[in-house]
């Protein structure tokens, strides 16, 4: 059987696809590359540049690959841009999600995990947040993923697959053997943008809002090692084939780090100072956002690895600095 990966040639997409080649799986890979790359997809799986509102292309795929899960990562996911266009992402995250399911459902794919995230809790405050929470998205971004849940539980509940709606905090970091990592243009993620001014891709970084009701005045959040984040998508993928029920679980450590507690660790790991600059508020960013993760882990058996700020940092580091030593360009 084959795992249909949508924006697999993308940041998390790319790192997903390395490890289902290294288990063994036959994976096929859509997506637009309007930010991903095709390098980035792991020579073993079949590349498809499309769309996956083309629902024409999926369910041909889904043929072909004798697909029984599909990952469904492809969307947009800069909060501040989705204030900016917010029918922009309710197209492409939201719309287009249901063009796919649709697809699913006609192909009779049997399992969907799909890439939530933490955005749909909104102001969830300081203590960890679970998977009970209160929804009250702050932003259209976190929206467009709440209402791509939905459908997914109202179609599984009518149509009869399972799925996992994983959702992520802050991802970051990169693969430990220098195959992918954080590679877009004009990322906003806040490890990738210090690793390029430690690297001196850019002459300062700027800190959104140092007002904020925390210790330090700035923004905390649970960072999760990109390939953690991976091995709970495996995780999960065993777990709805194995016939687990459809789980919505978030994806983090359980402890947040604020903004300039990150930037400490940049400037410890590589050991260069940087210049670094107060900037006013981002609209649709929460003070605090960290997750309560005891459910994945009791119910998926996820166990995390790679659980360490500084070791989140050095991965990123390397990748950054392997895309300066070849020259990479966007």
């Amino acid at each position: 059987m084959g795992v249909l990966v949508t924006g697999g040639a993308g940041y998390i997409g790319s790192h997903m696809v390395w490890a289902l080649v290294d288990a063994g799986e036959a994976a096929v890979v859509l997506d637009n590359l309007r930010t991903g790359f095709a390098w980035a997809v792991a020579p073993e799986a079949r590349l498809v540049t499309g769309d996956i509102g083309d629902q024409r292309v999926v369910e041909r795929l889904i043929d072909e690959e004798r697909v029984d899960a599909i990952i469904h990562f492809a969307g947009s996911v800069v909060v501040p841009e989705s204030v900016k266009d917010p029918l922009g992402y309710y197209l492409n995250n939201t719309v287009k999600s249901r063009a796919l399911i649709e697809s699913a459902v006609r192909r009779g794919v049997k399992h969907f995990i799909f890439s939530s995230t933490a955005a749909v809790y909104g102001m969830a405050g300081m203590e960890p947040v679970a998977e009970d929470a209160l929804l009250n998205p702050l932003s259209p971004y976190g929206r467009s993923k709440l209402m791509t849940e939905t459908m997914l539980a109202d179609a599984a509940a009518a149509h009869g697959f399972t799925y996992a709606a994983l959702r992520y905090f802050n991802v970051a970091g990169a693969d430990p053997k220098g195959r992918a990592g954080q590679s877009t243009r004009g990322a906003t993620h806040l490890i990738k943008v210090a690793c390029e001014v430690a690297l001196g891709k850019r002459d300062r970084i700027e800190v959104f809002g140092t007002d904020y009701p925390t210790p330090d005045g700035t923004c905390i959040r649970d960072y999760i090692h990109v390939t953690d984040l991976v091995a709970a998508h495996a995780d999960a993928l065993a777990y709805l084939r194995k016939g687990g029920t459809s789980i919505v679980a978030n994806c983090g450590y359980g402890r947040g780090f604020s903004v300039l507690q990150v930037l400490d660790a940049v400037k410890r790991v590589s050991g260069r100072d940087f210049k670094v600059v107060s900037a006013a508020r981002r609209a649709g960013d929460p003070a605090a956002v960290v997750a309560r993760a005891d459910l994945i882990r009791e119910r998926l058996g996820w166990r995390p690895q790679l659980d360490d700020l500084d070791t989140i940092v050095r991965h990123a580091i390397a990748w950054e600095d392997s895309l300066e030593k070849r020259n990479f360009r966007y």
